[in-house]
């Protein structure tokens, strides 16, 4: 008998789900870090992800990619965070050093822009640039229709661009 059978997960679920965090792990913790501010939340939000996916697999079927499904939970689970009482109390301030990057070339100071825009904004401009997502598939993330997907996004590049410009005024 194999340590998995003994451990009562099917296995073909802790395969599919290990597949997931193999190929989707480091993508959707970054988006945690993002939209909660924090490594150690996201990192607890993440796991969350993974296991709320693991138990709901059944319910997957498919209309989506994993990386979208995967990250429409990652989305819900940050959500629930941001509610409670503590994340409200708490300094959502990140540290520029404390920015996921996923490549060196990626800039902090853009990063750090992004994170500071109202949630509604954030969440568009995360899936649609840092993860690549369609705008329909963003509008299918965010549970919200692609013209409101759409109006988010050219609202959230309007505000970014008066925040960069902004900081490069300060600075010169």
């Amino acid at each position: 008998m194999t340590d998995r059978s003994k451990s009562g997960l099917p296995p073909e679920k802790d395969e599919r789900l290990s597949e997931w965090l193999s190929a989707y792990g480091d993508l959707i913790n970054r988006t945690c870090v993002l939209i909660l501010g924090d490594r150690m939340l996201a990192e607890d939000a993440a796991q969350e992800t993974f296991i709320r996916a693991w138990k709901s697999m059944d319910k997957f079927k498919g209309d989506a990619s994993p990386r979208t499904w995967l990250t429409r939970i990652a989305i819900n689970v940050c959500r629930n965070v941001r509610r409670t009482a503590w994340f409200r109390r708490i300094d959502k301030r990140i540290a520029p050093e404390e920015l996921p990057l996923s490549s060196p070339a990626e800039d902090r100071t853009l990063l750090l822009t992004v994170h500071q825009l109202p949630e509604k904004y954030k969440q568009v401009i995360i899936l649609r640039y840092y993860h690549g997502l369609s705008l329909d598939e963003t509008a299918r993330v965010l549970g919200i229709s692609r013209s409101a997907a759409h109006h988010r996004l050219q609202k959230a590049l309007k505000q970014l661009r008066l925040d960069l410009d902004e900081g490069r005024d300060e600075h010169d």
